[in-house]
């Protein structure tokens, strides 16, 4: 087993609580506080992984690649 570091945004809710987010990964999901929301999104982005993965392993031989894409300045400046 390997670990990854993903990003995610955590956005208070109007009704309360906050909303999280990956960027990466199509993950979202809320919480009552904020550490309860961030042990949600890992515990939701586990499951998106182990699924993921049984289907790669479903279809055979898989390739990987990493790609090097040039991000805008104001799309970082509006994650933080």
């Amino acid at each position: 087993m390997v670990t990854r570091n993903y990003t995610v945004l955590l956005e208070a809710a109007e009704e309360g609580g906050f909303m999280v987010k990956s960027i990466e990964l199509p993950v979202a999901t809320q919480g009552e506080t904020r550490k309860e929301a961030l042990e949600n999104v890992k515990e939701a982005l586990e499951g998106y992984l182990e699924i993921k993965s049984q289907l790669f392993e479903e279809k055979g031989k898989i390739d990987k690649a990493e790609v090097v894409v040039e991000v805008p300045s104001a799309f970082l400046a509006e994650s933080c």
